[in-house]
């Protein structure tokens, strides 16, 4: 396995977030349940995607810069037949590493009420409920976590 950053307009990391997508707006029932601006190559300072040793691309992650050395986790997405084989935790360590090294102090993310698999994810990779930021705050269905990264 390996973790490689690519750019926004990639064909592989535009075919896994439209998967990660999909996969969301089946589970809230509806095309389009993030609040705020969703990410794009204008605000997304980095974006990485996995591929199993056969070279298949089967997980991604990108981080948006939210200013005063905090970043936010956004498109973090494993295929389903990877899920539980470790590759989730690899390319969030990967994102946390490239953020340390811009000199971030912290990453926060949001979640849903419908993703307790991610939720439990986040919660023992470190990441700790916090009151709801910027777009997210007064959303009862987003969760947000952060966690603070060691320099």
């Amino acid at each position: 396995m390996k973790i490689e950053q690519v750019a926004w307009a990639d064909s592989e990391a535009a075919a896994l977030r439209a998967r990660q997508r999909a996969e969301i707006a089946e589970r809230y029932a509806t095309p389009d349940s993030e609040p705020g601006v969703a990410p794009s190559a204008a605000d997304i300072a980095a974006f990485f995607v996995a591929y199993e040793d056969g070279g298949t691309a089967v997980g991604c992650g990108g981080l948006r810069y939210l200013g005063e050395g905090i970043g936010e986790v956004k498109r973090m997405y494993v295929a389903p037949p990877w899920r539980g084989s470790g590759m989730a935790l690899q390319i969030l360590r990967g994102l946390e590493d490239w953020a340390l090294g811009q000199g971030w102090t912290s990453l926060r993310l949001e979640t849903g009420d419908a993703q307790p698999d991610a939720v439990r994810f986040y919660t023992r990779s470190g990441y700790e409920r916090i009151p709801n930021f910027g777009s997210y705050t007064g959303v009862e269905s987003s969760w947000c976590f952060e966690r603070p990264l060691r320099i």
